[in-house]
């Protein structure tokens, strides 16, 4: 992050004798080990100032110091409005301490960028709080793409994120009522970089995405989309736009978009309300989809009302054992007799088949 020290300092009003190049050095070697008469915003504000001393003696007192912050400094002051490069500062020296990250992530100074760090962070809490911060997750598709990529965000605050941006979640396994409380976050300020996104408008994407090709059924029955250029286009989407894209475009595009790397693009795909079954029942014997879309067909008592799609889920070697057992027994035993022969087949789903038919006498 940018640091505009002498904005930073012109903030802290009387208290910038204590940074001034023209104070001796003794003076802000003292000012660095934390030892002044000032409130803890004014204190820490000084201290990462003071890490950027021309002094080496001084830069080191100031970054030990903060390192070393006591409790009883540390929490008013992230609660504080700190200029955002302190924030992101401490958010970086912290980065272990969850309690910590949480007031960060509930000061409404935090600076868009800082909270895509956090949204990296391995703590279950702090990922729940950001998420929640629906105004930033609006103007900033990095902070999406960060929360989705992160394996501490849970099925739930997926679902809660998608259901926000408008995409209706399929039969999900869990339930968003089921996400533990968090603090209302502050929607904070912008940073400048990314305006806010209107999910509902797709004017912004590519009119050859949003139209349904005569060629679609071709394509999906083939298990490829035709065109390196379309993907290229796609890939070069940020996750807010793709989003967007799962939710108006057209088969290609969703075609592509299921097989994304990015766990929310991937769902929003699956959840489109654009889905045909000719498409489901393609992504189903798809080795390329990830484990994820295979357990969400799976978990939707709507789609796997389908015979197709049944079949497909349990001979794709790539679906879960669990789901696959789970729908072995509604196929026919010509079905089961081919599971039972195939190699491209887990054993245990083909043993399965095997004793299905030996309990009807087929085998």
């Amino acid at each position: 992050m940018e640091v505009d020290l002498e904005a930073i300092i012109e903030g802290l009003g009387a208290a910038k004798k204590f940074v001034d190049p023209g104070t001796p050095v003794p003076m802000r070697t003292m000012a660095a080990g934390g030892s002044l008469p000032l409130p803890p915003p004014q204190i820490t504000t000084v201290l990462f100032v003071l890490t950027h001393d021309a002094d080496a003696s001084v830069r080191s007192r100031a970054l030990q110091t903060l390192d070393e912050l006591p409790e009883q400094i540390a929490e008013p002051a992230l609660a504080a409005p700190l200029p955002a490069p302190v924030l992101d500062d401490l958010a970086e020296r912290f980065s272990d301490n969850a309690a910590y990250l949480e007031k960060i992530a509930l000061n409404a100074a935090t600076s868009d960028s800082t909270f895509c760090k956090l949204a990296t962070r391995p703590f279950s809490r702090l990922i729940d709080i950001v998420a929640a911060n629906q105004t930033r997750l609006l103007r900033c598709p990095e902070l999406l793409e960060a929360l989705s990529e992160n394996p501490v965000t849970s099925p739930a605050t997926l679902d809660r994120m998608l259901e926000f941006l408008g995409i209706p979640v399929q039969d999900s396994a869990t339930s968003t009522h089921d996400l533990p409380e968090v603090p209302e976050p502050a929607a904070g300020t912008d940073d400048g970089e990314t305006p806010a996104c209107d999910v509902d408008d797709p004017k912004d994407l590519p009119e050859e995405l949003l139209v349904e090709s005569d060629e679609e059924s071709e394509a999906l029955a083939d298990e490829e989309v035709k065109g390196a250029s379309l993907h290229a286009q796609i890939q070069d989407m940020n996750v807010m736009q793709k989003i967007k894209l799962a939710r108006f475009g057209n088969g290609e595009a969703r075609a592509i978009l299921v097989r994304d790397r990015n766990k929310i693009v991937s769902s929003a795909a699956i959840s489109s309300p654009k889905l045909t079954e000719t498409e489901i029942i393609s992504f189903a014997k798809s080795k390329a989809v990830s484990d994820d879309i295979l357990r969400t067909i799976g978990g939707s008592r709507e789609w796997t009302k389908s015979h197709a799609v049944k079949h497909a889920l349990v001979t794709n070697p790539k679906t879960p054992i669990p789901i696959a057992m789970k729908f072995i027994g509604h196929l026919t035993d010509g079905d089961l007799k081919l599971i039972m022969k195939s190699k491209d087949i887990p054993a245990q789903i083909s043993m399965h088949a095997r004793r299905i038919l030996m309990k009807k006498g087929k085998v």
